[in-house]
């Protein structure tokens, strides 16, 4: 599998972030099909199946992140 780049990754998760909170505001459809071609994108470039997997696996791939950092479990 091919492995997307952590600059990549944190750029994902910031769109996808920042869609989420216009969604829970707006509710808007352009804003929901852009975050499903984000979360899409994530799932390939981590190898899962489901958004909140791909973030933790994302995440787990940025500089810094730790093996045992179970902090990203929470919501």
């Amino acid at each position: 599998m091919l492995m997307a780049h952590s600059a990549v990754l944190k750029n994902l998760i910031e769109q996808y972030e920042t869609l989420r909170v216009l969604q829970a505001e707006e509710g808007c459809e352009e804003v929901r099909r852009r975050m499903d071609d984000i979360a899409y994108t994530l799932c390939v470039s981590t190898g899962t199946s489901d958004i909140d997997a791909a973030l933790i696996a994302a995440r787990h791939r940025l500089p810094g992140a730790r093996v045992e950092d179970d902090s990203l479990l929470a919501t």
